[in-house]
């Protein structure tokens, strides 16, 4: 099966994550294309969807909003899943963290089969407001591989 997984990320913890998430599905045997959503203009051969987004503020990296809703009659017709990478704490292994408002108006717009939000990840030395400020108390990488694995392999079983 060919799998398309597509990421907004602004400081590379969503990019990591994408590439965990499309690691699991080729040793799984799938052929996988992780890609920027900006990148991808309109993706063509393939059976399913991920599109993961880091979450600013409650809202979805602007990429994969775009990459969505440039693509939403496409998506329409595959098995789509939503990923959110965000939470700079342990709070996304310790319950299942439902998507915002924003993810879920997306998922409704191309059906999408389901959605995670997984742990992200801030450097301590990363630039920029209000980046810099928050990483003097909350750097740290909080993307739980297991978790990932155990996702992506139920994911894999739902596309038989």
């Amino acid at each position: 099966m060919h799998i398309l997984v597509a990421f907004g990320s602004e400081r590379h913890g969503t990019a990591g994550l994408a590439t965990m998430i499309g690691d699991v599905l080729r040793d799984l045997g799938h052929d996988v294309l992780v890609a920027p959503a900006k990148e991808v203009r309109r993706p063509e051969g393939v059976d399913a969807v991920i599109v993961a987004g880091a979450l600013y503020a409650n809202r979805w990296h602007r990429d994969a909003r775009h990459f969505v809703k440039r693509n939403r009659k496409l998506l329409q017709d595959l098995p789509v899943w939503l990923v959110s990478s965000g939470p700079l704490d342990d709070s996304a292994e310790q319950r299942d963290i439902p998507p915002t408002r924003q993810v879920q108006k997306l998922a409704a717009l191309v059906g999408a089969r389901g959605h995670v939000t997984f742990g992200g990840r801030l450097a301590p030395d990363a630039k920029g407001f209000p980046a810099s400020a928050m990483a003097k108390t909350k750097a740290g990488d909080w993307r739980d591989a297991a978790h990932v694995q155990q996702w992506a392999k139920t994911v894999a079983d739902e596309l038989g």
